[in-house]
C-alpha cells in the first residue's frame, strides 16, 4: 500500500511537527491531542501501514523503533516512574492513521482498560 499519509507528509516536511527525535530509520514527534503529559509518537521513515503488514524483512525496524521509545522515555524523564507503548491495530483496534506508529505515554497514572 502506498498511501500517502499525514505520517508520509510530516516525514518530508510538508506538514510541521514537534519533533522530538529522527534517525535513519524513524521519527519521533508530539501527538497533536496528547492523552497524557507526554505523549509522543514514534513513526517508521518507511510506510508500512499496519503492524499486521509488517513482515520479517521488518524486524529491525520493530526493534529500533522500540529501542527509540525507550531512549526517548529516558530523556523525556518517564522512565523511572513507568510509560506506556500502544499499537493500534486496524479499525477495529482504534487506528486511524495506516502508518505503522507507536504511541509512547506517560507523565501520570494510567489506567487499564484504556478503553
Amino acid at each position: 500500500m502506498s498511501e500517502d499519509t499525514i505520517f508520509s507528509k510530516i516525514i518530508r516536511r510538508e506538514i510541521p511537527a514537534d519533533i522530538v527525535h529522527e534517525d535513519d530509520v524513524c521519527l519521533a514527534f508530539r501527538d497533536v491531542s496528547p492523552q497524557a503529559p507526554t505523549h509522543v509518537l514514534v513513526i517508521p521513515k518507511k510506510p508500512i501501514p499496519k503492524l499486521a503488514d509488517a513482515g520479517p524483512e521488518d524486524k529491525e525496524i520493530l526493534g529500533h523503533m522500540l529501542l527509540t521509545v525507550k531512549d526517548l522515555a529516558e530523556g523525556l524523564g518517564i522512565a523511572e516512574d513507568g510509560y506506556r507503548v500502544v499499537i493500534n491495530t486496524g479499525q477495529n483496534g482504534g487506528q486511524t492513521v495506516f502508518h505503522l506508529h507507536m504511541h509512547l505515554l506517560g507523565g501520570r497514572s494510567l489506567q487499564w482498560p484504556p478503553g
